[in-house]
């Protein structure tokens, strides 16, 4: 089962979808985000990462139209930690090359101190990355 959310607008800006083969969770966000968006929605996917009881999640930013970085403060030292607690212990960006959300993605992962992060471009390279730990762990 898929779940979304949408803005104000009524236009989805975030799926969460459970990987039950992989144990973990895709996330796909869409379109511009505000600080409200990601905070509501990274607060919701941890929630559901926690009631499955996975420790990963594949967080994919290619529909993303521009940065993220207005909530980066807030991503780094509020959320991160909350999400350690709930059991998350990697994740992978999947970002488009030399894109805005590529950008945000980098900064990221460089300030990120409280688990495993990765950026890449292929989906299936995130995949692999993830289920070698997810598949381990459970």
């Amino acid at each position: 089962m898929t779940q979304e959310l949408v803005n104000p607008f009524g236009k989805v800006y975030l799926t969460i979808k459970k990987d039950t083969d992989n144990k973990l969770l895709y996330v796909n966000w869409i379109g511009y985000l505000t600080e409200e968006n990601v905070k509501t929605g990274a607060l919701a996917y941890t929630k559901t990462l926690q009631e499955a009881g996975y420790n990963c999640v594949l967080n994919d930013t290619r529909s993303i139209v521009g940065s993220w970085n207005h909530s980066m403060d807030w991503v780094i030292n509020d959320w991160a930690p909350s999400a350690a607690k709930a059991g998350l212990k990697r994740i992978a960006m999947l970002a488009s090359p030399a894109s805005f959300a590529e950008s945000s993605a980098d900064t990221f992962i460089n300030e990120l101190t409280v688990f495993e992060a990765k950026c890449f471009d292929n989906i299936r390279t995130a995949e692999e990355w993830l289920t070698e730990l997810s598949t381990s762990l459970n």
